[in-house]
């Protein structure tokens, strides 16, 4: 049977990661899972309180495309309440994970063959969708001097159509200041280059708050997810913010491409909203994790970094180890039993010499895999 181009993309490596380390699991092997961003707390209670009510006397049917509108609302609250921003809540599309809020905006702002630019290294998926897309996505190269975060001087001569950003982003963990994004922001709209903020990692933050593209602009796309601060990944709910001329074009793209976000997980989202309590303490274990982290991977000889300002992980330069970041983070799974990420999956120029680090397990976790790590590191002789 004749084959799509379009499905000629790489494999997110960190799912390959993780399915190696659960097959040595299965196998009795322990290993610690520093490899994939996601926490290990479930959902807020109160939110799978109010589903397990609710399934008793709703079918659980077809939402409308755009989401669930108490959702829609309550998350247009949130900016009011985080961030001072008044938001029409008819710029809320609820979705399909913040994934589906990705094929949603690069289908409603992009042609075939247009370019996007995307900080390396970054979220390995932005890449892949919008190949499968047949779009171009531009790798933009950038520095540790500015946080492993783009600016405006890497726009100069790309000819870009897009810009996506994160921040915090994955797999750095470092933010864009107001400054750096206003100016971010004022260097796309005076190419004409669409601007795309990924805030999935907003509320995990440590040292200083985070700031969406919003409070800059309303000629953005935003994109957030109840995956990492609600605990929710498998649930599959995230949302988008769109301006006020783009809602009726993404609805039509919604209604055919996902009919709905799933009902159930649109309930649940409701209720977790009103739980911060139960997510600043899960914040308040990332935090914990977070200072181990940064002083266990130094011990450990992984010192060359930069430090995260939010989400929960850490990226590390192992240059001086390997030239083969696949090969090492095998190495390490198989000898350790820790799992981590090539930085390959992140960017296809200079990931053969990092990893990433996620933290987002439970603290006895971090500890137990610092010690193996360093064990490791000091059994290869790259420490004493």
């Amino acid at each position: 049977m004749k084959n799509s181009s379009r499905g000629s993309v790489d494999p997110f490596i960190v799912m390959d990661v993780m399915e190696q380390a659960r097959r040595l699991e299965a196998s009795g092997v322990s290993i610690i899972r520093m490899e994939v961003g996601q926490p290990s707390t479930a959902a807020p209670n109160p939110a799978l309180e109010k589903l397990t009510a609710q399934m008793q006397s709703d079918a659980m049917g077809y939402t409308v495309a755009l989401g669930l509108p108490r959702l829609r609302q309550k998350i247009a609250d949130l900016y009011k309440t985080r961030y001072g921003v008044s938001l029409n809540p008819d710029r809320v599309i609820v979705t399909s994970g913040s994934s589906g809020a990705f094929l949603l905006s690069f289908t409603s702002l992009f042609d075939s063959a247009d370019r996007v630019g995307i900080g390396a290294p970054g979220y390995p998926s932005y890449r892949q969708i919008l190949r499968a897309l047949g779009c171009t996505p531009v790798d933009l190269q950038t520095g540790l001097e500015n946080g492993l975060q783009p600016v405006p001087a890497d726009l100069d001569g790309q000819n870009l159509d897009g810009l996506m950003v994160a921040s915090p982003a994955n797999p750095t963990g470092t933010m864009l200041g107001r400054r750096e994004l206003e100016a971010l922001i004022a260097a796309c709209q005076a190419q004409d280059i669409a601007f795309i903020s990924d805030e999935i990692y907003h509320g995990v933050e440590y040292d200083k708050k985070a700031v969406t593209a919003l409070e800059i602009t309303d000629d953005c796309y935003v994109i957030n997810s109840f995956s990492k601060y609600h605990s929710m990944t498998g649930w599959r709910i995230g949302w988008m913010i769109v301006p006020e001329d783009h809602i009726r074009r993404v609805e039509r793209l919604a209604q055919n491409m996902f009919i709905c976000a799933p009902h159930a997980s649109q309930i649940a989202a409701l209720a977790a909203l009103d739980c911060e309590a139960e997510l600043e303490a899960n914040v308040g274990v990332y935090r914990t994790n977070r200072s181990l982290m940064i002083a266990g991977l130094k011990q450990a000889g992984f010192d060359n970094i930069a430090p995260p300002d939010g989400a929960f992980y850490i990226y590390a330069d192992i240059a001086k180890f390997s030239d083969n970041s696949l090969e090492f983070a095998r190495s390490i799974l198989t000898e350790a039993g820790v799992a981590v990420t090539p930085g390959l999956d992140f960017d296809p120029v200079r990931g053969h010499r990092t990893l990433r680090f996620s933290y987002a397990r439970q603290t006895s976790d971090i500890e137990e895999g610092l010690r193996r790590l360093t064990d490791f590191m000091r059994k290869r002789g790259f420490i004493a």
